[in-house]
């Protein structure tokens, strides 16, 4: 479904991270941090969560419409409009590393949660930049200015203000008034060299949605046959990986 819904990929790291959530059961009400269009939670969750904020106006009134909540809210992460302790259980997907003042909005995501409740989050790491094909070719190849720029190219497309590790995160979520509980890497570099060239092979899917407004103009399974074909070893691979260019954590409110 995911493939149908978005570029390839986007689908196949959205597919990988919504396996992670069905091992934990959030308890209500649940607040999505940077919803978006609501397209991930309907994939993720069998029923709505209770509140999606995002400041975006657009993906606020898709989400709206998809019913993945039960309230979406235009709002800014450092801000929100929800007392002490409001909620028990929070998510942010691939969001946080957008999001230039992240202390901030960790710390007002432990504002509005009660002690004990669980924060689920993924963000890309350390690993993320020295794992891109491109770059790495070009240091082989001793041309490191070239490689350097690549690696800036890419993360601002990327809209990335944080590739943080593990142990930088644990500070910031102590700050914050969590703990962490686990945590896991995830995404091969394999993996994320099928999401870097997808970046260049999945342009006219670009094209296709700016005209049409949608990814794909027939849907079938005939069409997705070959695209299932090469991202189906990024899905299969273990959830975890050492080398991982994205990080799962499982955090709770002190």
């Amino acid at each position: 479904m995911q493939l149908r819904d978005m570029p390839y990929f986007r689908a196949v790291l959205r597919a990988v991270e919504c396996r992670f959530y069905q091992d934990y059961r959030l308890q209500g009400p649940v607040l999505d941090l940077g919803c978006g269009d609501g397209h991930f939670v309907t994939q993720a969750f069998d029923h709505p969560l209770d509140v999606g904020v995002d400041p975006w106006t657009g993906p606020v009134h898709e989400a709206e419409k998809r019913g993945g909540y039960l309230l979406t809210i235009q709002g800014y992460g450092d801000r929100l409009p929800f007392e002490d302790g409001h909620f028990n259980s929070a998510i942010s997907n691939s969001v946080l590393e957008h999001i230039p003042d992240v202390d901030s909005v960790v710390c007002e995501i432990g504002r509005v949660l009660k002690p004990g409740s669980m924060f689920l989050f993924c963000v890309p790491n350390q690993n993320f930049l020295s794992n891109l094909s491109v770059s790495n070719f070009l240091d082989r190849i001793r041309m490191h200015r070239l490689a350097d720029a690549y690696r800036s190219f890419f993360n601002r497309i990327s809209r990335h203000q944080h590739c943080d590790s593990p142990e930088v995160w644990q500070v910031r979520l102590k700050t914050a008034g969590f703990r962490v509980e686990k945590w896991w890497h995830y995404f091969s570099p394999e993996a994320l060299h099928i999401l870097e060239w997808g970046h260049y092979f999945g342009l006219p899917s670009w094209v296709i949605h700016a005209v049409f407004k949608r990814w794909l103009l027939v849907r079938s399974d005939w069409n997705l046959a070959l695209t299932r074909s090469i991202v189906r070893r990024a899905y299969d691979e273990h959830p975890k990986q050492p080398k991982g260019s994205y990080t799962f954590y499982v955090a709770k409110k002190v």
